[in-house]
């Protein structure tokens, strides 16, 4: 499934971006992965939050991916999630024109990251592309592996303390 948002800028490099979300409990520690190629070059980023559901770390890892992005570009962007691969190609257009409520008029969850997605997809010309995971796509399984060290990341750096308030963990990078 392939669907292709625009935007006018020219001389643009091409991305491919594999993006993935992992939670361990659901709410639970959560976290994030995004593998990124273009030419010979590769990053990956990582990163989570506390109290969060899988949803909002497949949601995460797209923004944060195409934020890490210092320019405009061509995005060739796989994800292996229905949620956010229906959410911006079909969905979206409708929580836009009803004031980000959904066809039964309930607020749409995750707003707020919905609206960072959108204002992320408009800088990029976003090639997006359904793949199943854990099916031995290459950057898939790369992306997960990522998104289970935002886990790990998030488990390592927060207090057990059951006061202490929920925690965002922002991307480590390697390249």
């Amino acid at each position: 499934m392939n669907n292709q948002s625009t935007s006018d800028d020219s001389d643009r490099a091409t991305v491919t971006m594999w993006t993935d979300g992992a939670c361990k409990g659901n709410p639970g520690v959560g976290g994030w992965g995004v593998w990124m190629t273009s030419g010979a070059h590769t990053k990956e980023l990582f990163g989570g939050e506390n109290h969060t559901t899988n949803n909002r770390m497949e949601l995460m890892a797209v923004i944060e991916g195409l934020r890490a992005l210092k320019r405009p570009c061509d995005v060739n962007l796989h994800v292996d999630s229905t949620y956010v691969m229906k959410g911006i190609t079909s969905w979206i257009h409708g929580w836009k024109r009803n004031g980000w409520r959904t066809a039964d008029k309930k607020p749409v969850k995750n707003a707020e990251l919905w609206r960072e997605l959108d204002d992320q997809v408009t800088r990029h010309r976003v090639t997006w592309t359904w793949v199943k995971g854990h099916s031995g796509d290459v950057g898939n399984d790369k992306a997960d592996e990522l998104a289970n060290k935002g886990v790990e990341l998030v488990r390592s750096t927060t207090s057990s303390t059951p006061t202490e308030p929920p925690s965002r963990h922002m991307p480590a990078t390697k390249e």
